[in-house]
């Protein structure tokens, strides 16, 4: 038996399949009657609250406002969006949709964090930035001189020392009398991306 290529892409069309419902409509008719006793139940209750403070009005203006209320209701019920998804469920792939989750926990973020806390925890303290800071610098000092010079300022320290230039080395290797300045700090790190 053949099949040619018009065979295998053509298609016929299936016959439309028919709804399976129950007979009756029994969904709608339910609908129907949930919506005619709660507009009873808050036409009472409307009716009971006015004639208790002394006011009269006709009962079919306060079931027309009572159908009119709950038509709303339904109308933005439908309407509104999806409710955000859960804590700890996993997002659809595909495109990302614009906003920063600011509580998500990411590598960048704690980088951040591992830098800011002891930035500002030794901005007035000249121990605490000698202690926690400098050596932190060092080791970034050391890594970009590995990196793209093959050297770091313990195993070759006038090569180490040439590269990084006079201010640098200066700033690396002795103590400061005072922490240095966010503007005085920037300039160090412009220097350490220039290695």
């Amino acid at each position: 038996m053949s099949t040619s290529i018009d065979d295998l892409l053509s298609f016929g069309e299936e016959p439309a399949r028919e709804d399976v419902r129950p007979s009756g409509g029994g969904g709608r008719v339910r609908v129907l009657l949930r919506t005619a006793a709660v507009t009873a139940a808050v036409v009472v209750v409307v009716v009971v609250a006015l004639r208790a403070v002394g006011l009269k009005a006709p009962i079919w203006i306060i079931v027309a406002g009572v159908l009119a209320v709950l038509a709303v209701r339904r109308v933005t019920t439908a309407l509104s969006p999806p409710p955000p998804p859960r804590a700890g469920a996993r997002a659809p792939a595909g495109e990302e949709p614009g906003i920063w989750n600011w509580s998500a926990r990411d590598a960048l973020r704690a980088a951040i964090n591992g830098w800011e806390r002891p930035l500002d925890w030794s901005a007035d303290n000249r121990e605490r930035f000698t202690e926690r800071i400098l050596p932190r610098l060092g080791e970034l000092a050391d890594e970009r001189l590995r990196q793209r010079h093959g050297v770091t300022r313990e195993s070759d320290p006038a090569r180490a020392r040439s590269v990084l230039g006079e201010p640098l080395w200066t700033f690396l290797t002795t103590p400061a009398r005072r922490p240095p300045s966010p503007r005085d700090l920037a300039a160090i790190v412009a220097e350490l991306e220039k290695i």
